[in-house]
Protein backbone atom coordinates (compact mmCIF):
# COMPACT_ATOMS: atom_id res chain seq x y z
CA UNK A 1 0.00 0.00 0.00
CA UNK A 2 1.40 3.44 -0.91
CA UNK A 3 1.92 6.01 1.84
CA UNK A 4 -0.52 8.88 2.28
CA UNK A 5 1.68 11.50 0.56
CA UNK A 6 2.27 9.49 -2.64
CA UNK A 7 -1.10 10.09 -4.31
CA UNK A 8 -0.73 13.85 -3.77
CA UNK A 9 2.73 14.01 -5.32
CA UNK A 10 2.19 11.49 -8.09
CA UNK A 11 0.13 13.72 -10.43
CA UNK A 12 2.76 16.49 -10.12
CA UNK A 13 5.55 14.06 -10.92
CA UNK A 14 3.64 12.83 -13.97
CA UNK A 15 3.00 16.40 -15.11
CA UNK A 16 6.70 17.23 -14.73
CA UNK A 17 7.62 14.11 -16.68
CA UNK A 18 5.28 15.12 -19.49
CA UNK A 19 6.72 18.64 -19.50
CA UNK A 20 10.30 17.35 -19.65
CA UNK A 21 9.64 14.82 -22.39
CA UNK A 22 10.43 16.16 -25.86
CA UNK A 23 7.63 16.08 -28.46
CA UNK A 24 7.81 12.97 -30.60
CA UNK A 25 4.92 13.61 -32.99
CA UNK A 26 3.88 16.43 -35.27
CA UNK A 27 0.21 17.29 -35.53
CA UNK A 28 0.32 16.28 -39.20
CA UNK A 29 1.66 12.81 -38.35
CA UNK A 30 -1.04 12.33 -35.73
CA UNK A 31 -3.69 13.37 -38.26
CA UNK A 32 -2.46 10.74 -40.72
CA UNK A 33 -2.31 8.08 -37.97
CA UNK A 34 -5.90 8.86 -37.02
CA UNK A 35 -7.02 8.76 -40.64
CA UNK A 36 -5.37 5.35 -41.06
CA UNK A 37 -7.14 3.92 -38.01
CA UNK A 38 -10.61 5.21 -38.95
CA UNK A 39 -10.95 5.40 -42.73
CA UNK A 40 -12.03 2.40 -44.82
CA UNK A 41 -13.82 1.61 -48.07
CA UNK A 42 -15.90 -1.17 -46.51
CA UNK A 43 -18.81 1.12 -45.57
CA UNK A 44 -18.94 2.88 -48.95
CA UNK A 45 -21.70 0.68 -50.49
CA UNK A 46 -23.97 1.31 -47.51
CA UNK A 47 -24.00 5.02 -48.23
CA UNK A 48 -23.82 4.73 -52.03
CA UNK A 49 -27.45 3.59 -51.83
CA UNK A 50 -28.33 7.23 -51.07
CA UNK A 51 -26.35 8.77 -53.91
CA UNK A 52 -25.61 12.48 -53.40
CA UNK A 53 -27.36 12.40 -50.01
CA UNK A 54 -24.46 10.34 -48.64
CA UNK A 55 -22.61 13.65 -48.19
CA UNK A 56 -25.24 14.77 -45.66
CA UNK A 57 -25.36 11.35 -44.02
CA UNK A 58 -21.60 11.39 -43.47
CA UNK A 59 -21.34 15.02 -42.35
CA UNK A 60 -23.98 14.81 -39.62
CA UNK A 61 -22.33 12.03 -37.56
CA UNK A 62 -18.92 13.63 -38.18
CA UNK A 63 -20.02 16.85 -36.48
CA UNK A 64 -22.14 15.36 -33.67
CA UNK A 65 -20.14 12.19 -32.96
CA UNK A 66 -16.69 12.06 -34.57
CA UNK A 67 -15.57 15.48 -33.34
CA UNK A 68 -16.87 15.13 -29.74
CA UNK A 69 -15.32 11.65 -29.50
CA UNK A 70 -11.93 12.86 -30.71
CA UNK A 71 -11.80 15.90 -28.41
CA UNK A 72 -13.09 14.17 -25.27
CA UNK A 73 -10.83 11.14 -25.64
CA UNK A 74 -7.86 13.51 -26.05
CA UNK A 75 -8.55 15.17 -22.68
CA UNK A 76 -8.99 11.81 -20.97
CA UNK A 77 -5.88 10.27 -22.55
CA UNK A 78 -3.74 13.28 -21.64
CA UNK A 79 -4.74 12.96 -17.98
CA UNK A 80 -5.22 9.25 -17.36
CA UNK A 81 -3.26 6.47 -19.07
CA UNK A 82 -4.75 2.99 -19.34
CA UNK A 83 -7.40 3.54 -21.98
CA UNK A 84 -11.18 3.45 -21.72
CA UNK A 85 -11.18 1.15 -18.64
CA UNK A 86 -9.15 3.64 -16.62
CA UNK A 87 -11.20 6.61 -17.80
CA UNK A 88 -14.55 5.08 -16.89
CA UNK A 89 -13.27 3.45 -13.70
CA UNK A 90 -11.91 6.78 -12.45
CA UNK A 91 -14.96 8.78 -13.52
CA UNK A 92 -17.72 6.32 -12.64
CA UNK A 93 -16.74 2.94 -11.15
CA UNK A 94 -14.59 -0.12 -11.80
CA UNK A 95 -17.58 -2.35 -12.74
CA UNK A 96 -18.64 0.22 -15.34
CA UNK A 97 -15.02 0.40 -16.48
CA UNK A 98 -15.17 -3.35 -17.06
CA UNK A 99 -18.44 -2.89 -18.97
CA UNK A 100 -16.71 -0.35 -21.23
CA UNK A 101 -13.68 -2.52 -21.97
CA UNK A 102 -15.94 -5.57 -22.41
CA UNK A 103 -18.09 -3.76 -25.00
CA UNK A 104 -14.94 -2.61 -26.78
CA UNK A 105 -13.99 -6.28 -27.04
CA UNK A 106 -17.48 -7.73 -27.58
CA UNK A 107 -18.27 -5.55 -30.58
CA UNK A 108 -15.57 -7.47 -32.45
CA UNK A 109 -17.63 -10.67 -32.15
CA UNK A 110 -20.06 -9.24 -34.71
CA UNK A 111 -17.44 -7.06 -36.37
CA UNK A 112 -15.41 -10.05 -37.64
CA UNK A 113 -18.31 -11.73 -39.49
CA UNK A 114 -19.31 -8.46 -41.19
CA UNK A 115 -15.68 -7.63 -42.08
CA UNK A 116 -15.00 -11.14 -43.41
CA UNK A 117 -18.30 -11.16 -45.33
CA UNK A 118 -16.92 -8.13 -47.18
CA UNK A 119 -13.70 -10.09 -47.79
CA UNK A 120 -15.68 -13.13 -48.99
CA UNK A 121 -17.63 -11.08 -51.51
CA UNK A 122 -14.40 -9.47 -52.70
CA UNK A 123 -12.72 -12.88 -53.15
CA UNK A 124 -15.78 -13.95 -55.14
CA UNK A 125 -14.93 -11.40 -57.81
CA UNK A 126 -11.62 -13.20 -58.33
CA UNK A 127 -13.21 -16.67 -58.50
CA UNK A 128 -16.86 -16.34 -59.54
CA UNK A 129 -18.87 -13.09 -58.98
CA UNK A 130 -22.10 -15.08 -58.49
CA UNK A 131 -20.67 -16.42 -55.20
CA UNK A 132 -20.90 -12.93 -53.67
CA UNK A 133 -24.58 -13.53 -52.86
CA UNK A 134 -24.14 -17.17 -51.79
CA UNK A 135 -24.65 -17.51 -48.03
CA UNK A 136 -23.01 -20.93 -47.69
CA UNK A 137 -19.89 -19.74 -49.51
CA UNK A 138 -19.78 -16.61 -47.32
CA UNK A 139 -20.09 -18.64 -44.11
CA UNK A 140 -17.27 -21.00 -45.13
CA UNK A 141 -14.93 -18.14 -46.02
CA UNK A 142 -15.66 -16.35 -42.72
CA UNK A 143 -14.81 -19.45 -40.66
CA UNK A 144 -11.70 -20.38 -42.63
CA UNK A 145 -10.26 -16.86 -42.55
CA UNK A 146 -11.12 -16.23 -38.91
CA UNK A 147 -9.52 -19.45 -37.67
CA UNK A 148 -6.46 -18.77 -39.82
CA UNK A 149 -6.24 -15.37 -38.16
CA UNK A 150 -6.51 -16.97 -34.72
CA UNK A 151 -3.67 -19.34 -35.58
CA UNK A 152 -1.48 -16.47 -36.80
CA UNK A 153 -2.26 -14.31 -33.76
CA UNK A 154 -1.83 -17.15 -31.25
CA UNK A 155 1.71 -17.77 -32.50
CA UNK A 156 2.69 -14.18 -31.91
CA UNK A 157 3.52 -13.48 -35.55
CA UNK A 158 3.95 -9.74 -35.06
CA UNK A 159 5.82 -9.31 -38.33
CA UNK A 160 2.84 -10.59 -40.31
CA UNK A 161 0.35 -8.63 -38.25
CA UNK A 162 2.51 -5.55 -38.81
CA UNK A 163 1.57 -5.63 -42.48
CA UNK A 164 -1.77 -4.16 -41.44
CA UNK A 165 -0.03 -0.79 -41.07
CA UNK A 166 0.04 -0.64 -44.87
CA UNK A 167 -3.72 -1.05 -44.99
CA UNK A 168 -4.41 2.67 -45.46
CA UNK A 169 -2.29 2.79 -48.62
CA UNK A 170 -2.86 -0.69 -50.08
CA UNK A 171 -6.53 -1.14 -49.35
CA UNK A 172 -7.91 2.38 -49.00
CA UNK A 173 -5.99 5.25 -50.59
CA UNK A 174 -4.91 3.56 -53.84
CA UNK A 175 -8.15 1.72 -54.70
CA UNK A 176 -10.23 4.63 -53.40
CA UNK A 177 -8.37 7.10 -55.61
CA UNK A 178 -8.61 4.79 -58.63
CA UNK A 179 -12.36 4.37 -58.04
CA UNK A 180 -12.96 8.13 -57.86
CA UNK A 181 -10.76 8.95 -60.89
CA UNK A 182 -12.45 6.29 -63.01
CA UNK A 183 -15.83 7.62 -61.91
CA UNK A 184 -14.96 11.20 -62.86
CA UNK A 185 -13.65 10.12 -66.26
CA UNK A 186 -16.79 8.00 -66.72
CA UNK A 187 -19.03 11.02 -66.09
CA UNK A 188 -16.72 13.32 -68.04
CA UNK A 189 -17.27 11.21 -71.15
CA UNK A 190 -20.97 12.04 -71.01
CA UNK A 191 -22.25 8.89 -69.32
CA UNK A 192 -25.27 9.45 -67.07
CA UNK A 193 -24.95 8.81 -63.35
CA UNK A 194 -26.95 5.87 -61.98
CA UNK A 195 -27.97 8.13 -59.07
CA UNK A 196 -29.28 11.69 -59.59
CA UNK A 197 -26.61 14.31 -58.85
CA UNK A 198 -28.66 17.49 -58.49
CA UNK A 199 -29.52 19.80 -55.59
CA UNK A 200 -32.87 18.11 -55.13
CA UNK A 201 -31.09 14.99 -53.90
CA UNK A 202 -28.73 16.59 -51.37
CA UNK A 203 -30.98 15.35 -48.54
CA UNK A 204 -32.23 11.75 -48.24
CA UNK A 205 -35.82 11.26 -49.30
CA UNK A 206 -37.98 11.21 -46.19
CA UNK A 207 -40.10 8.06 -46.00
CA UNK A 208 -40.15 7.79 -42.22
CA UNK A 209 -37.40 6.80 -39.83
CA UNK A 210 -36.39 3.89 -42.04
CA UNK A 211 -34.99 6.30 -44.61
CA UNK A 212 -32.36 7.53 -42.12
CA UNK A 213 -31.38 4.23 -40.53
CA UNK A 214 -28.21 3.82 -42.58
CA UNK A 215 -26.75 6.82 -40.75
CA UNK A 216 -26.31 4.56 -37.70
CA UNK A 217 -23.68 2.53 -39.52
CA UNK A 218 -21.65 5.70 -39.92
CA UNK A 219 -21.19 5.97 -36.17
CA UNK A 220 -19.25 2.70 -36.26
CA UNK A 221 -17.39 3.91 -39.34
CA UNK A 222 -16.04 6.79 -37.22
CA UNK A 223 -15.19 4.67 -34.18
CA UNK A 224 -11.55 4.31 -33.18
CA UNK A 225 -10.73 7.99 -32.62
CA UNK A 226 -10.06 7.24 -28.94
CA UNK A 227 -7.24 4.84 -29.85
CA UNK A 228 -4.87 7.58 -31.06
CA UNK A 229 -5.83 10.03 -28.32
CA UNK A 230 -3.14 8.41 -26.16
CA UNK A 231 -0.54 10.24 -28.27
CA UNK A 232 -1.82 13.71 -27.37
CA UNK A 233 0.99 14.23 -24.83
CA UNK A 234 3.59 13.61 -27.57
CA UNK A 235 2.64 16.84 -29.33
CA UNK A 236 4.64 20.03 -28.84
CA UNK A 237 1.58 22.15 -27.98
CA UNK A 238 -1.41 19.81 -27.42
CA UNK A 239 -3.92 22.60 -26.74
CA UNK A 240 -3.37 24.06 -30.23
CA UNK A 241 -2.04 21.17 -32.27
CA UNK A 242 -4.49 18.43 -31.28
CA UNK A 243 -7.60 20.27 -32.52
CA UNK A 244 -5.76 21.07 -35.79
CA UNK A 245 -4.81 17.41 -36.12
CA UNK A 246 -8.37 16.24 -35.52
CA UNK A 247 -9.93 18.71 -37.98
CA UNK A 248 -7.48 17.64 -40.69
CA UNK A 249 -8.10 13.96 -39.90
CA UNK A 250 -11.84 14.54 -40.03
CA UNK A 251 -11.50 16.21 -43.44
CA UNK A 252 -9.39 13.36 -44.81
CA UNK A 253 -11.72 10.73 -43.38
CA UNK A 254 -14.74 12.45 -44.92
CA UNK A 255 -13.04 12.56 -48.33
CA UNK A 256 -12.14 8.87 -48.12
CA UNK A 257 -15.68 7.97 -47.10
CA UNK A 258 -17.69 10.31 -49.35
CA UNK A 259 -15.89 10.30 -52.72
CA UNK A 260 -15.74 6.49 -53.21
CA UNK A 261 -19.38 6.21 -52.10
CA UNK A 262 -20.34 8.77 -54.74
CA UNK A 263 -18.26 6.95 -57.36
CA UNK A 264 -20.10 3.70 -56.62
CA UNK A 265 -23.47 5.45 -56.90
CA UNK A 266 -22.50 6.81 -60.34
CA UNK A 267 -22.17 3.36 -61.90
CA UNK A 268 -24.22 0.87 -59.79
CA UNK A 269 -28.00 1.48 -59.43
CA UNK A 270 -29.19 1.46 -55.81
CA UNK A 271 -31.60 -1.44 -56.36
CA UNK A 272 -28.73 -3.61 -57.66
CA UNK A 273 -26.17 -2.64 -55.04
CA UNK A 274 -24.86 -5.26 -52.62
CA UNK A 275 -23.86 -4.00 -49.17
CA UNK A 276 -20.98 -6.49 -49.08
CA UNK A 277 -19.86 -6.53 -52.72
CA UNK A 278 -20.69 -2.94 -53.73
CA UNK A 279 -17.06 -1.81 -54.00
CA UNK A 280 -16.22 -4.69 -56.32
CA UNK A 281 -19.43 -4.16 -58.31
CA UNK A 282 -18.23 -0.61 -59.04
CA UNK A 283 -14.69 -1.69 -59.92
CA UNK A 284 -16.05 -4.44 -62.17
CA UNK A 285 -18.38 -2.00 -63.95
CA UNK A 286 -15.69 0.67 -64.44
CA UNK A 287 -12.98 -1.76 -65.54
CA UNK A 288 -15.37 -3.44 -67.99
CA UNK A 289 -16.40 -0.06 -69.43
CA UNK A 290 -12.78 1.00 -69.96
CA UNK A 291 -11.81 -2.41 -71.37
CA UNK A 292 -9.42 -3.37 -68.54
CA UNK A 293 -11.47 -6.09 -66.88
CA UNK A 294 -8.24 -7.95 -66.04
CA UNK A 295 -7.64 -5.34 -63.30
CA UNK A 296 -10.68 -6.44 -61.27
CA UNK A 297 -8.80 -9.28 -59.51
CA UNK A 298 -5.93 -6.89 -58.71
CA UNK A 299 -8.30 -4.46 -56.99
CA UNK A 300 -9.84 -7.39 -55.13
CA UNK A 301 -6.45 -8.58 -53.84
CA UNK A 302 -5.63 -5.06 -52.58
CA UNK A 303 -8.91 -4.80 -50.68
CA UNK A 304 -8.53 -8.33 -49.29
CA UNK A 305 -4.97 -7.78 -48.03
CA UNK A 306 -5.93 -4.58 -46.22
CA UNK A 307 -9.02 -6.13 -44.60
CA UNK A 308 -7.13 -9.19 -43.40
CA UNK A 309 -4.37 -7.00 -41.99
CA UNK A 310 -7.01 -5.00 -40.13
CA UNK A 311 -8.54 -8.19 -38.76
CA UNK A 312 -5.17 -9.29 -37.35
CA UNK A 313 -4.79 -5.93 -35.61
CA UNK A 314 -8.25 -6.16 -34.05
CA UNK A 315 -7.65 -9.77 -32.98
CA UNK A 316 -4.56 -8.77 -31.04
CA UNK A 317 -5.81 -5.50 -29.57
CA UNK A 318 -9.18 -5.56 -27.73
CA UNK A 319 -8.74 -9.12 -26.44
CA UNK A 320 -5.35 -8.23 -24.94
CA UNK A 321 -6.83 -5.18 -23.21
CA UNK A 322 -9.63 -7.30 -21.74
CA UNK A 323 -7.09 -9.91 -20.60
CA UNK A 324 -4.87 -7.41 -18.77
CA UNK A 325 -7.76 -5.82 -16.90
CA UNK A 326 -9.21 -9.24 -16.03
CA UNK A 327 -5.91 -10.54 -14.69
CA UNK A 328 -5.50 -7.55 -12.38
CA UNK A 329 -9.14 -7.33 -11.23
CA UNK A 330 -10.31 -10.94 -11.62
CA UNK A 331 -13.14 -10.23 -14.05
CA UNK A 332 -12.71 -13.42 -16.14
CA UNK A 333 -12.28 -17.05 -14.96
CA UNK A 334 -8.72 -18.45 -14.97
CA UNK A 335 -9.42 -20.53 -18.09
CA UNK A 336 -9.86 -17.38 -20.18
CA UNK A 337 -6.80 -15.74 -18.60
CA UNK A 338 -4.33 -18.46 -19.58
CA UNK A 339 -1.57 -17.64 -22.04
CA UNK A 340 0.07 -20.01 -24.49
CA UNK A 341 3.83 -20.47 -24.83
CA UNK A 342 4.00 -17.38 -27.05
CA UNK A 343 2.37 -15.22 -24.36
CA UNK A 344 -0.87 -14.86 -26.35
CA UNK A 345 -4.41 -15.02 -24.89
CA UNK A 346 -5.23 -18.08 -26.99
CA UNK A 347 -8.21 -19.28 -24.92
CA UNK A 348 -10.00 -15.96 -25.38
CA UNK A 349 -9.34 -16.06 -29.13
CA UNK A 350 -10.55 -19.67 -29.44
CA UNK A 351 -13.70 -19.04 -27.39
CA UNK A 352 -14.43 -15.99 -29.49
CA UNK A 353 -13.82 -18.08 -32.59
CA UNK A 354 -16.47 -20.62 -31.59
CA UNK A 355 -19.03 -17.83 -31.20
CA UNK A 356 -17.92 -16.22 -34.48
CA UNK A 357 -18.36 -19.55 -36.28
CA UNK A 358 -21.91 -19.89 -34.96
CA UNK A 359 -22.69 -16.35 -36.11
CA UNK A 360 -21.16 -17.11 -39.52
CA UNK A 361 -23.73 -19.86 -39.99
CA UNK A 362 -26.39 -17.15 -40.10
CA UNK A 363 -25.08 -16.26 -43.54
CA UNK A 364 -25.83 -19.80 -44.66
CA UNK A 365 -29.30 -19.84 -43.07
CA UNK A 366 -30.58 -16.40 -44.15
CA UNK A 367 -30.94 -16.08 -47.94
CA UNK A 368 -30.07 -12.39 -48.32
CA UNK A 369 -26.37 -11.87 -47.52
CA UNK A 370 -26.77 -8.07 -47.50
CA UNK A 371 -29.49 -8.33 -44.85
CA UNK A 372 -27.32 -10.42 -42.54
CA UNK A 373 -24.38 -8.08 -43.10
CA UNK A 374 -26.52 -5.09 -42.14
CA UNK A 375 -27.94 -6.77 -39.01
CA UNK A 376 -24.48 -7.68 -37.72
CA UNK A 377 -23.14 -4.21 -38.51
CA UNK A 378 -26.00 -2.67 -36.53
CA UNK A 379 -25.45 -4.91 -33.49
CA UNK A 380 -21.75 -4.05 -33.61
CA UNK A 381 -22.60 -0.35 -33.58
CA UNK A 382 -25.11 -0.71 -30.74
CA UNK A 383 -22.63 -2.53 -28.49
CA UNK A 384 -19.81 -0.07 -29.24
CA UNK A 385 -22.05 2.93 -28.53
CA UNK A 386 -22.20 1.80 -24.88
CA UNK A 387 -18.46 2.54 -24.67
CA UNK A 388 -18.97 6.10 -25.86
CA UNK A 389 -21.97 6.74 -23.62
CA UNK A 390 -19.86 5.75 -20.60
CA UNK A 391 -16.88 7.77 -21.85
CA UNK A 392 -18.85 11.01 -22.25
CA UNK A 393 -20.44 10.70 -18.78
CA UNK A 394 -17.08 9.83 -17.20
CA UNK A 395 -15.42 12.87 -18.83
CA UNK A 396 -18.00 15.26 -17.36
CA UNK A 397 -17.72 13.72 -13.89
CA UNK A 398 -13.92 13.81 -13.94
CA UNK A 399 -13.94 17.49 -14.96
CA UNK A 400 -16.34 18.21 -12.08
CA UNK A 401 -14.81 15.96 -9.39
CA UNK A 402 -11.13 16.26 -10.33
CA UNK A 403 -10.79 19.69 -11.96
CA UNK A 404 -7.16 20.12 -10.82
CA UNK A 405 -5.92 16.78 -12.09
CA UNK A 406 -3.13 17.45 -14.67
CA UNK A 407 -4.35 17.24 -18.25
CA UNK A 408 -2.25 17.88 -21.33
CA UNK A 409 -5.36 19.05 -23.19
CA UNK A 410 -8.68 20.49 -22.03
CA UNK A 411 -11.77 20.50 -24.23
CA UNK A 412 -13.38 23.95 -24.51
CA UNK A 413 -17.01 23.83 -23.31
CA UNK A 414 -16.63 20.18 -22.30
CA UNK A 415 -20.18 19.94 -20.95
CA UNK A 416 -21.69 21.03 -24.28
CA UNK A 417 -19.38 18.78 -26.31
CA UNK A 418 -20.17 15.74 -24.13
CA UNK A 419 -23.90 16.48 -24.22
CA UNK A 420 -23.86 16.63 -28.03
CA UNK A 421 -21.98 13.32 -28.13
CA UNK A 422 -24.35 11.72 -25.62
CA UNK A 423 -27.50 12.82 -27.43
CA UNK A 424 -26.10 11.73 -30.79
CA UNK A 425 -25.10 8.31 -29.41
CA UNK A 426 -28.50 7.76 -27.79
CA UNK A 427 -30.28 8.84 -30.98
CA UNK A 428 -28.13 6.47 -33.03
CA UNK A 429 -28.90 3.63 -30.64
CA UNK A 430 -32.65 4.33 -30.88
CA UNK A 431 -32.62 4.58 -34.69
CA UNK A 432 -30.67 1.33 -34.86
CA UNK A 433 -33.84 -0.53 -33.86
CA UNK A 434 -35.69 0.72 -36.95
CA UNK A 435 -35.29 -1.57 -40.00
CA UNK A 436 -33.80 0.24 -43.02
CA UNK A 437 -35.94 0.68 -46.12
CA UNK A 438 -34.14 -2.22 -47.84
CA UNK A 439 -35.86 -4.62 -45.41
CA UNK A 440 -39.25 -3.72 -46.90
CA UNK A 441 -41.12 -7.03 -46.71
CA UNK A 442 -39.24 -8.47 -43.72
CA UNK A 443 -40.74 -8.75 -40.24
CA UNK A 444 -40.12 -5.55 -38.28
CA UNK A 445 -40.67 -7.36 -34.97
CA UNK A 446 -38.14 -10.05 -35.84
CA UNK A 447 -35.57 -7.40 -36.78
CA UNK A 448 -36.10 -5.42 -33.56
CA UNK A 449 -35.93 -8.55 -31.40
CA UNK A 450 -32.74 -9.72 -33.07
CA UNK A 451 -31.02 -6.35 -32.57
CA UNK A 452 -32.31 -6.05 -28.99
CA UNK A 453 -31.17 -9.56 -28.06
CA UNK A 454 -27.75 -8.95 -29.56
CA UNK A 455 -27.36 -5.71 -27.60
CA UNK A 456 -28.73 -6.98 -24.28
CA UNK A 457 -27.03 -10.38 -24.26
CA UNK A 458 -23.66 -9.40 -25.67
CA UNK A 459 -23.41 -5.86 -24.32
CA UNK A 460 -25.04 -6.14 -20.89
CA UNK A 461 -26.01 -9.65 -19.73
CA UNK A 462 -22.67 -11.42 -20.22
CA UNK A 463 -20.54 -8.76 -18.44
CA UNK A 464 -23.13 -8.65 -15.62
CA UNK A 465 -22.78 -12.43 -15.19
CA UNK A 466 -18.98 -12.17 -15.07
CA UNK A 467 -19.23 -9.47 -12.40
CA UNK A 468 -21.69 -11.52 -10.36
CA UNK A 469 -19.75 -14.78 -10.36
CA UNK A 470 -16.22 -13.34 -10.10
CA UNK A 471 -14.06 -14.59 -7.24
CA UNK A 472 -11.03 -13.08 -5.47
CA UNK A 473 -9.03 -16.12 -6.61
CA UNK A 474 -9.51 -15.04 -10.24
CA UNK A 475 -7.03 -12.19 -9.70
CA UNK A 476 -3.67 -13.16 -11.18
CA UNK A 477 -0.59 -12.15 -9.18
CA UNK A 478 1.44 -11.66 -12.36
CA UNK A 479 -0.86 -8.85 -13.43
CA UNK A 480 -1.06 -6.87 -10.18
CA UNK A 481 1.96 -4.83 -11.13
CA UNK A 482 0.47 -3.84 -14.48
CA UNK A 483 0.05 -0.22 -15.41
CA UNK A 484 -3.71 -0.24 -15.37
CA UNK A 485 -3.90 -1.71 -11.88
CA UNK A 486 -1.13 0.26 -10.25
CA UNK A 487 -2.18 3.61 -11.64
CA UNK A 488 -5.80 2.97 -10.90
CA UNK A 489 -5.01 2.25 -7.27
CA UNK A 490 -2.65 5.15 -6.88
CA UNK A 491 -4.91 7.88 -8.14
Amino acid sequence: MASMDVPADLPKQRAQTRAAAPPTLTWLTLALMTTASVASLRAAPTMAVYGLACVFLYLVPAVVFLLPTALVSAELASGWSGGVYRWVAEGLSKPLGFLAVWCQFAMTIFYYPSLLAFVASTIAYVIDPSLASNGVYTAIVIMVLYWTGVWVSSRGMKALAGLSSWGLVIGTLVPGTVLVVLGMVFLGQGNPSAAPMNAGHLLPQWTGLASLVLIVNNFLSYSGMEMNAVHVSSLKDPAKEYPKSMFLAMGLVLLIFILPALAISWVVPADQLSLTAGVMQAFDAFFSYFGVGWMTPIAAVMLISASLGGMLTWLAGPSKGLLEISRSEGYLPPFLQRLNKFGIQQNILVTQGVVTSVIALMYALIPNVSSVYWIFSTITTQVYLIVYLLMFVAAMRLRRNKPDHPRGYRVPMLGLVCTVGLVASLAAMAIGFVPPSQFGGSSVLAYVLFIACGLLVLGLLIPWIFLKVRKPSWRTAAATGGEGASEGDAS
